[in-house]
């Protein structure tokens, strides 16, 4: 009979990471397992992950050989399938982490015809239950533990939508129409003001010249003095010659 393979403490769980669609409708973004299997690799065993329905991972069994792996196709018949076939030096502690593996990113694989394994999108929103295995050319050597249930996001059906957002956007859109002409109308009016000053400022300066030019300094007209007749006996000089 083959040896069982090792059981190893690890459980698998999505990345603990903050990423955009992290869990989306059809893949989920896995913790990658760094050191896991260190100590039970050689340098040609690979390691695959193992994708079930969570309901049918109990009855999951290791595929002998690597002929035996259950394809993606099978998913709706088989309830599980493996995928992501990567060699085991990539899980060392020494590799370079990669930050995360995204189950169910191969668009293409609905459109394949053979047997070879994929890491299709995933059908419905489960929930799922994963678990990696590494295997040699003898077969299953460890495995970790299944993982907890992940649930995919539901897509929300067209008429569970609110219309209510259409009339909050079109309130929006009416108020955003208010203030824009609300700073228009500002705008205009701080222009004119502006405008009236540099205006008046421009006249004042004008009216300045004009002024400094048209002002007349010429003194008041003073007739000159009129010869006053000199009174009797005065006119004579000296005395005595009148």
């Amino acid at each position: 009979l083959p040896t069982p393979p090792a059981q190893l403490p690890y459980v698998p769980q999505v990345s603990p990471m903050a990423l955009l669609g992290k869990v989306t409708a059809t893949t989920f973004a896995l913790e990658r397992p760094c050191c896991v299997f260190d100590g039970h690799a050689d340098a040609t065993d690979t390691v695959w992950l193992a994708v079930a329905f969570a309901n049918a991972s109990a009855s999951f069994r290791n595929p002998p050989s690597r002929a035996d792996v259950p394809p993606y196709k099978q998913l709706p018949t088989a309830r599980s399938y493996m995928t992501l076939e990567t060699a085991a030096a990539a899980y060392s502690c020494s590799a370079p982490d990669p930050p995360v593996l995204r189950v169910g990113s191969d668009t293409a694989c609905r459109d394949q015809g053979r047997q070879d394994p994929c890491n299709g999108p995933l059908p419905s929103p489960g929930p799922y239950r994963v678990k990696f295995l590494l295997m040699g050319c003898g077969g299953p050597k460890a495995e970790t533990r299944w993982s907890e249930p992940i649930l995919l996001r539901r897509a929300a059906s067209p008429s569970t939508i609110d219309p209510a957002p259409a009339g909050r956007g079109s309130a929006v859109v009416v108020i955003a129409s208010i203030l824009a002409s609300l700073g228009a109308v500002l705008a205009t009016a701080v222009l004119g003001a502006l405008g009236a000053k540099v205006w008046g400022s421009l006249c004042r300066r004008d009216l300045g010249t004009d002024a400094f030019i048209r002002r007349s300094y010429r003194t008041h007209h003073i007739p000159p003095a009129l010869p006053q007749p000199l009174p009797p006996g005065c006119g004579c000089s000296p005395p005595g010659l009148c």
